[in-house]
């Protein structure tokens, strides 16, 4: 059945600017880490892009090496945007990154030029595009020279192959450095996509400052620590979750009961708002206007719901967020940091 997308998706009126620049983006936006590879099915995957987009959901987010395997959530989506979303292209915003593993050898890993420029150049293959909206670099390289990383960014837009520049867990001092660099070339920076969430917060020690000192936008990825700030471990460690089977990226020191009595103390409060654990910690991510949007996953429509309607959520009292914040940080959830020392 030919999709049409719904006449109300933009309705809601849930966008931010980001940063300075002229681009909007969704308050939440869907990221394609998890979920859309080949393990899962493509209707699966199809019903919840179509929904997404239905619920004014503009922005999309992936890499080179989501799936698995390698490339699988590109090539899915590309399908879905052939067979579906193509005669919506000019309304949406659809993102790739390189940065990490790709392909065996010295040129399928880091922030060399040569990486990131053939990187894209697979993805577009992959997507079937002849242009991302956004295209970043996904992790700090602490031995390619800065200037080659972010002269390949802006190769890439100047070339036409992506409308503008991002870059992905830097820190502080890089991300100044990374912004006047790309001012230079005469490519802003438009965003940064850091981990953010009520367990990790580390990007309130600088980067926020630091960003809207640059006018660049920021974009928040694992707003639910990977699932722990949801129902999934309000009682432990659910028998067969990929974090029982050890196949999760989350750790043993993660799911320990010290953070298990946080995330139950965080519900809680949700519960007094009347809310979901996760709703809660994307409105709690979103209260700071620096932070143009969070990035979430989905395995079904039931659950993309459940998190796009917390960006139209009552604002917090001083007293929520006190309360939230006794229980806050301090986690070891934030297994990116290494990129983001650099």
């Amino acid at each position: 059945m030919t999709y049409i997308a719904a006449g109300d998706r933009y309705d809601n009126g849930h966008y931010r600017r980001c940063g300075r620049s002229g681009l909007t983006l969704p308050k939440v936006s869907l990221g394609l880490w998890q979920n859309f590879g080949d393990e899962s099915p493509i209707e699966t995957q199809r019903a919840i892009l179509r929904r997404a987009f239905d619920l004014g959901v503009t922005h999309f987010d992936l890499a080179n090496n989501y799936g698995p395997p390698y490339g699988s959530a590109e090539i899915n989506f590309g399908r879905i945007m052939r067979e579906d979303l193509r005669p919506y292209r000019d309304e949406l915003i659809i993102s790739t990154k390189a940065g990490y593993d790709m392909w065996p050898g010295p040129y399928g890993d880091w922030g060399s030029r040569k990486y990131l420029l053939a990187s894209l150049d697979q993805s577009l293959a992959r997507m079937g595009l002849e242009y991302v909206d956004i295209f970043y670099s996904h992790r700090a390289d602490p031995d390619t020279p800065l200037e080659e990383t972010m002269g390949a960014l802006a190769t890439a837009v100047k070339s036409g192959r992506a409308l503008y520049a991002g870059i992905s867990s830097y820190s502080p001092g890089r991300t100044e450095q990374a912004a006047a660099l790309l001012r230079d070339l005469g490519t802003p920076l438009l965003i940064h996509q850091p981990s953010y969430s009520i367990l990790n917060r580390w990007i309130e020690h600088g980067l926020l400052d630091t960003l809207e000192r640059e006018g660049a936008g920021c974009i928040a990825f694992s707003p639910l620590a990977q699932g722990l700030l949801t129902a999934k471990y309000l009682n432990g460690v659910p028998e067969g979750s990929r974090a029982s089977r050890g196949d999760s990226s989350m750790s043993a020191d993660q799911l320990s009961e010290e953070n298990l009595a946080r995330v139950r103390a965080l519900n809680e409060i949700a519960r007094a708002r009347g809310q979901s654990l996760a709703q809660m910690a994307l409105a709690w991510a979103l209260r700071d206007q620096r932070v143009t949007s969070v990035l979430v996953g989905a395995s079904s429509v039931a659950q993309l719901e459940e998190n796009v309607a917390a960006a139209g959520r009552a604002p917090f009292s001083e007293g929520e967020l006190a309360e939230i914040d006794r229980h806050a940080g301090g986690s070891g959830i934030d297994i990116w940091a290494a990129s983001s020392a650099h």
